[in-house]
């Protein structure tokens, strides 16, 4: 059976950074798009490579594919993508029809450590199925929430693959999937997986590779580079500290830690006034050293009146995981006379874990009284300071 790879990069790349699309960006002497191309060329079971590219980046594809001069006849000529993933993958499989291939393997250019064991299971899976998407294990747990960031459920984490690429097609099926959604209007499929799903094609899941990672953020670049060299990622240790006030108001409760607790008072705040929550997102970006809740959250943005903290410290959590880092430890301790702490610790703990995804013994809670001094003594208040530990990627080693 014949079979083509379909390499699409047609996108910009905007989360990688500004300058070069990252397909385009040197790794140890050669492009991204290179080194991917090259994974596929060197497959014995691979008969043809078509590259989708933008319209704005002829001259970096040729550049790219200067590495393999004389050009071998099975890399076909490139051909231009659309608005959109799906839109690009089209076009390519359209290009295709004229070598009509039994099996396309459709690869994101921006995964070049995909091994050839990997694409022989991706090649086996084409003849074994009409549609099929390589997935490694979900080590997190996964949470589903509403449209408040509420928890609306906890899947089975045995039940979950994240999904990579090559992603294996019987050619004629999903070229025919592919003209049926543009024939419906539907453009915004960003994985060939579902849209396969959506035409209602049987997809089913082979193994993945942990280290067939796609390049994204800057710190997979970084990642990149190192694996390259045959050096580990080393990471360094960060500490942050945040502190948070609010004035007690009317009202009949607070949100403190994420969780609502009764109270005869209420606090004056933009948000909701959650000061555990805040105190910990501060504390984050600390460690970051990328400014204050107020800097990514302004008080003068109405956006954020009454706002949920939840997303404040989702925000900032999620922050820490676009550079490759890890979030090692939080900490914090509520300073008020009341409401008492104690018969919620365990709620608030349970729940920072949900919304920093983390596990429970990396979450600490503590209060304190301040002897009835101050405005927190006099009840007038309630206030928090925390602690933040985190681990980003060395970045000149």
């Amino acid at each position: 059976m014949s079979v083509a790879a379909l390499i699409v990069a047609a996108g910009r790349g905007s989360r990688a950074g500004e300058g070069t699309p990252k397909q385009y960006r040197d790794l140890q002497g050669q492009s991204v798009l290179t080194r991917t191309i090259a994974g596929f060329l060197s497959h014995p079971g691979v008969d043809r490579i078509l590259i989708v590219i933008h319209p704005d980046d002829r001259d970096l594809y040729e550049a790219s594919i200067a590495a393999f001069a004389p050009l071998p006849s099975a890399l076909l000529p490139c051909v231009h993508g659309g608005d959109t993933r799906q839109d690009s993958v089209r076009n390519g499989l359209e290009a295709l029809t004229i070598s009509d291939p039994d099996i396309v393997l459709v690869h994101d250019a921006a995964r070049p450590f995909a091994s050839p064991e990997l694409i022989d299971r991706a090649i086996e899976a084409a003849r074994r199925w009409d549609a099929a998407v390589p997935g490694t294990p979900v080590t997190d747990t996964i949470k589903v929430i509403g449209p408040q960031s509420e928890v609306v459920s906890t899947p089975d984490r045995a039940t979950l693959r994240a999904v990579q690429t090559p992603q294996a097609f019987r050619f004629a099926s999903l070229l025919d999937a592919h003209r049926k959604a543009a024939s419906a209007g539907l453009h915004d499929f960003t994985d060939d997986g579902a849209l396969a799903e959506w035409a209602e094609l049987p997809v089913h899941v082979f193994e993945g590779e942990s280290g067939n990672i796609k390049l994204t953020h800057p710190a997979d670049f970084m990642e990149a580079e190192r694996r390259l060299k045959g050096s580990p990622m080393r990471y360094i240790t960060k500490l942050g500290t945040g502190f948070d006030v609010h004035a007690f108001g009317d009202g009949d409760h607070v949100w403190l830690g994420g969780i609502k607790v009764p109270h005869d008072r209420g606090v004056i705040a933009h948000s909701d006034g959650d000061v555990i929550l805040h105190a910990l997102t501060d504390a984050i970006l600390g460690a970051l050293a990328d400014g204050d809740i107020g800097t990514h959250f302004p008080p003068s943005d109405p956006q954020w009146r009454g706002a949920s903290s939840d997303h404040f410290l989702a925000h900032a959590v999620n922050l820490v995981r676009e550079r490759g880092g890890i979030v090692d430890h939080l900490d914090t301790t509520l300073l008020c006379e009341r409401p008492r702490l104690g018969p919620h610790r365990e709620a608030m703990r349970q729940r920072i874990t949900e919304i920093a995804g983390l596990r429970l013994d990396q979450v600490s809670l503590k209060a304190t009284t301040t002897e009835k001094l101050g405005f927190t003594g006099r009840s007038e208040g309630i206030a928090a300071q925390a602690a933040a530990t985190i681990r980003l990627p060395e970045v000149n080693p």
